[in-house]
């Protein structure tokens, strides 16, 4: 199965959250349970060397939703205001036992905070 793709928009100094909920091709949730991690790297362009953000089950930026099969992506509005408002790319891979599987990619745009 190929990755979905999808383009977030991340304000400057807001809190991003987004609540994804995962579907087979029939249309039934994918039951998360027993999935190890999940990572979400944004980067400048598909080549950097360095992430802008990372998000990870382990740093608390993606929670699994288990058998509601959603994924939570959450970055902090302190974490957000230190971004450089840009756009680039990312992709995200949930983790099973030995399995890797990248269910979602796409491009994100990092608008400017006018509001201090």
């Amino acid at each position: 199965m190929s990755a979905g793709y999808h383009h977030f928009v991340i304000e400057q100094g807001a809190t991003f959250s987004q609540v994804l909920t995962l579907t087979d091709s029939s249309g039934s949730l994918i039951n998360l349970t027993g999935y190890a991690s999940a990572e979400m790297d944004l980067r400048k362009n598909p080549e950097s060397s360095s992430a802008v953000v990372t998000l990870t089950t382990g740093n608390s930026g993606i929670a699994l939703g288990g058998t509601a099969g959603t994924v939570t992506l959450t970055i902090s509005a302190a974490d957000t205001a230190d971004l450089t408002a840009g756009d680039g790319v990312y992709d995200l891979e949930l983790v099973s036992g030995s399995n890797i599987y990248r269910v979602l990619e796409g491009t994100y745009s990092i608008r400017r905070n006018i509001s201090r």
